[in-house]
């Protein structure tokens, strides 16, 4: 140990300690570089609001919480000596590399012991140094020009009363070199209490704890998954429902939740650079985008809003809802049966208040409002790469590049060799002993278990769809007969809405089972993968996990959209499943209601599921928690214990919000053309995502450890790729799942002459030639109902067939290829106009503004200056003093000699 190490504990013990203290709690014990001492444990001071050490003056850092070997009932002594030995090893490490360490046991607990871990300033200035951590050198004197716009969104601002603005600084790379040139105003100040934790959290990684067969073991997140630490976390500056009562906390966490997690702000902008300075720049950036995302809402919510009460203004002028629903017409028809022997024929006009539905949502709105939710997912990402490029150089990530990112433990510990690095020209890229790093061999060896995990879930989808067409048997022949009660109930309940809406929970189901299975997959792929930084290991992770929930949430969606009714044959001929199981066919509203239906089940079941996973359960964790420790609560509890009670945040972090939000996003673009409302339903669950995200991150979790972050990483490219992807589906969705484009081609074409016999283009008769008859003497003995025979012996269908008795009788009729052409020239069309719209608009918005970039070259510009012109101060002043001693030394050489 150091004499500075020694002459601290000694210090300590002078200070703190009676000599029944010093015997009970020094530590002593022999390892391989001599007798070293360990944490000196004091009692609780009585402070509960205190974030020092005992002597008031020491910052806590972070804090490690164990329990005492010598109290633990559970392991073997032999396991327990084991752990301790680990533990005693690691804190002495700890001590070896600057940090000073402070022991209490717990108020509520005796079993706990709290280690305190205070980083001094020389620790401070050596790794920032080597984290490249940017820090400030004089006050930023630009000016800014405010925005026109600055009256109306400071009705929505933070008070700045409450919460001040934070000053404006021209930073640059921390070097202990060049400390005078930096604005150290207070060396207690000068690191932020999240630049703290974040320095002494890379310390805790990169510590040893034990060599087992010349291998190093060592950081406490090992340490934490084998039980020698029960948690690890910085701690919270104050009690979220009042003030510190220490006048040296400046109470960040209780301002935060009453200007920001509070219900009562919902309406209100969020304070970015508060967040950003109390959680870090990756918390920051992720409540920046989710507050982008929700304001760019806005417009698609009221755009939605509009072509929905369209649809609802103009389904009274509906024709063919009006057909299907006159007795004189829909009453008159009869269709034939949706499935094998058990199902009956059935009226036409149960469908009625069904294509009433349909015509809310089967408009012309819904054709403009897809294309304009294909520009404006363009116009939300290209700006938005704007306000990122604001921000990173408002939080000093502009140059946070990957040369400067520090490598993750795993990764060291696995690649031992160093080569050159070819931009630096400094031996710092480490690699296995063959020469490269696996993470390569092993993505193709286990690409093929993504592959199989994507195999799986289609599985499951087509099992779902095995049961669809299952049980609508079942509910087809049963359902009738065990229903009592009104027309009403059973219009409504029919059995293709049973199913539908079964299969759907039951998806549900799946979806949130697999969801549990993948995680654990797509976490063990990316760990074989070692990824070299840990922003490698998030985009890799990323990638992997939004695969696996694409086709898990999207595939039944996808099913219903573009598969369902579509292979169905026709009565006489239909088309089965696994040589036994009839298609299925569309509900007789048409599959665009039950597309919606799909999409309201999932994105509700799992908005629910999601706030009781993230919300209700920690809530529900942490007041266990309070009501256990009742019989206790007279007891002051000091602030770590406080936080430790609290749940911790888990490994992925902010993984879930992202995904959460991303899938959501998927689900209002990809299949907007069915649900015109989905924006305005995303724009309130948002509204409320951010204050919840707020609470509990403020309220029920212990706080993060404050990490960099450039942007919002592999979720750009993700949402980019659906941006596309939704142009493509929603064109597919006008054109194969709505009646928009046959109803055009009758409206233009076969309502007149020569295919029809209106004088003018009308919309009469389209019902009667959108339906192909059937002679019910055709049906073949597998699939003939049980129902009786009706006098005029045919029935109809769904469909664009000649009847019997045509030379084609149940061939496709030229109808059928003039609406299958109209639909291919419709994609190609709304495709190429949308992507050429795209294109002008990429093209025309830049990813960086131009008042960006000026600000950073005039930054740059200025700190290169500022840091020249103080070298050349120093300079000057010790050349100064030379050549003073020199001149000197010259005249009294020269001077004539006194005699």
């Amino acid at each position: 140990m150091s004499c500075r190490d020694w002459i601290y504990l000694l210090s300590s013990i002078l200070l703190h300690a009676t000599f029944v203290d010093i015997v009970d709690t020094l530590t002593w014990f022999r390892s391989g570089h001599g007798t070293m001492l360990l944490a000196f444990q004091v009692d609780f001071d009585g402070k509960p609001d205190s974030l020092f050490f005992s002597d008031g003056q020491r910052r806590i850092d972070f804090v490690l919480v164990y329990e005492d070997e010598s109290k633990k009932m559970t392991h073997k002594r032999s396991d327990r000596k084991k752990q301790k030995r680990k533990r005693q090893v690691y804190e002495s490490n700890l001590i070896n590399n600057g940090l000073q360490l402070e022991a209490t046991r717990s108020v509520l607990d005796e079993k706990l012991i709290f280690v305190k871990v205070h980083a001094p300033w020389e620790v401070l200035c050596t790794y920032a140094e080597v984290l490249h951590i940017k820090l400030p050198l004089q006050p930023n004197d630009l000016k800014t020009r405010d925005s026109a716009f600055n009256w109306f969104s400071r009705l929505f601002r933070v008070d700045e009363n409450i919460i001040k603005p934070e000053q404006e600084f021209f930073t640059a790379p921390f070097r202990k070199e060049l400390l005078s040139n930096f604005y150290v105003q207070d060396k207690d100040t000068f690191f932020n209490p999240a630049t703290r934790s974040r320095i002494v959290h890379f310390i805790l990684s990169r510590v040893e704890y034990a060599t087992k067969n010349n291998v190093k073991k060592f950081g406490i997140n090992k340490l934490l998954d084998t039980g020698i630490y029960k948690a690890a976390f910085p701690l919270h500056d104050s009690s979220f429902r009042h003030l510190s009562a220490d006048p040296n906390c400046p109470s960040e966490r209780y301002l935060l939740y009453r200007e920001w997690a509070h219900p009562k702000n919902i309406f209100k902008l969020q304070p970015l650079d508060f967040i950003r300075k109390y959680y870090g720049e990756k918390i920051g950036i992720y409540f920046a985008w989710l507050g982008f995302y929700t304001n760019m809402l806005i417009i698609a919510a009221i755009v939605g809003v509009g072509c929905f009460l369209y649809g609802c203004l103009t389904k009274d002028n509906c024709t063919w809802s009006q057909e299907v629903c006159d007795p004189n017409i829909g009453g008159k028809i009869i269709m034939c049966p949706q499935c094998d022997k058990v199902c009956t024929y059935w009226n036409l006009t149960i469908t009625c208040e069904s294509s009433k539905k349909l015509c809310i949502f089967d408009s012309f709105g819904t054709l403009v409002f897809a294309v304009f939710m294909g520009i404006w997912v363009t116009l939300f990402l290209e700006f938005w790469k704007r306000r990122q490029a604001e921000l990173e150089y408002e939080w000093d990530t502009v140059e946070y590049l990957e040369q400067e990112e520090q490598v993750r433990p795993e990764y060291e510990a696995r690649c031992t060799h160093v080569v050159m690095n070819e931009i630096t020209q400094v031996g710092n890229i480490p690699i296995t002993v063959d020469g490269h790093c696996n993470r390569h061999v092993v993505r193709g060896h286990y690409g093929s278990a993504v592959f199989q995990g994507i195999l799986l879930i289609i599985a499951s989808v087509i099992g779902i769809i095995v049961y669809r067409l299952s049980v609508f048997l079942a509910f087809s022949a049963t359902l009738s007969q065990h229903i009592s009660g009104t027309d009403a109930i059973r219009k409504y309940l029919t059995p293709q809405t049973a199913t539908s809406v079964t299969a759907s929970l039951i998806s549900f189901v799946v979806i949130m089972v697999l969801n549990i299975i993948y995680e654990k997959v797509a976490i063990l792929i990316t760990d074989f993968e070692l990824p070299r930084t840990q922003t490698d290991y998030e985009n890799s992770l990323t990638t992997k996990m939004f695969l696996f929930q694409f086709v898990n949430y999207y595939s039944s969606c996808f099913y219903i959209a573009f598969f369902k009714g579509k292979f169905v044959g026709h009565p006489g001929n239909p088309v089965y499943w696994l040589g036994k199981y009839r298609n299925e066919e569309c509900d007789p509203g048409g599959c665009l209601l039950e597309l919606t239906t799909q999409l309201a089940i999932i994105v509700g079941g799992k908005a629910i599921w999601n706030n009781i996973q993230e919300v209700l359960l920690p809530w529900v964790k942490n007041l266990i928690g309070r009501y256990c420790a009742a019989a206790r609560s007279e007891k002051v509890i000091p602030r770590w214990e406080h936080d430790y009670h609290l749940q911790p945040i888990g490994k992925l972090g902010l993984f879930y919000e992202y995904l959460e939000m991303v899938i959501q996003f998927g689900f209002v673009t990809l299949f907007v053309a069915s649900f015109p409302l989905a924006p305005l339903l995303a724009l309130i669950n948002n509204m409320l995502e951010i204050r919840l995200d707020a609470w509990k991150l403020t309220t029920q979790f212990r706080r993060m450890v404050p990490q960099k972050a450039q942007d919002i990483g592999a979720w750009q490219p993700i949402m980019q790729g659906i941006a596309i992807l939704a142009v493509v589906t929603n064109a597919m969705i006008i054109a194969f799942t709505s009646d928009m484009i046959p109803r055009l081609v009758y409206y233009w074409s076969f309502s007149v002459p020569p295919y029809g016999s209106h004088s003018s283009h009308t919309m009469k008769g389209y019902i009667n030639s959108t339906l192909s008859v059937f002679n019910i003497s055709d049906f073949k003995n597998a699939s003939k109902p049980f129902a009786p025979w009706f006098v005029n012996q045919t029935c109809r269908y769904r469909d664009l067939r000649y009847p019997p008795g045509h030379q084609h009788q149940y061939e496709h009729n030229i109808y059928y290829w003039h609406v299958i052409a109209a639909k291919l020239a419709f994609i190609i069309v709304m495709e190429h106009v949308i992507y050429f719209v795209k294109f002008i608009i990429s093209y025309l918005i830049p990813d960086v503004s131009q008042k960006t970039k000026s600000q950073v070259k005039r930054e740059k510009y200025l700190t290169q200056k500022l840091l020249h012109e103080n070298d050349l101060k120093i300079m000057k002043k010790t050349m100064g003093k030379i050549a003073n001693k020199i001149i000197q030394g010259v005249d009294s050489t020269f001077r004539p000699k006194d005699e």
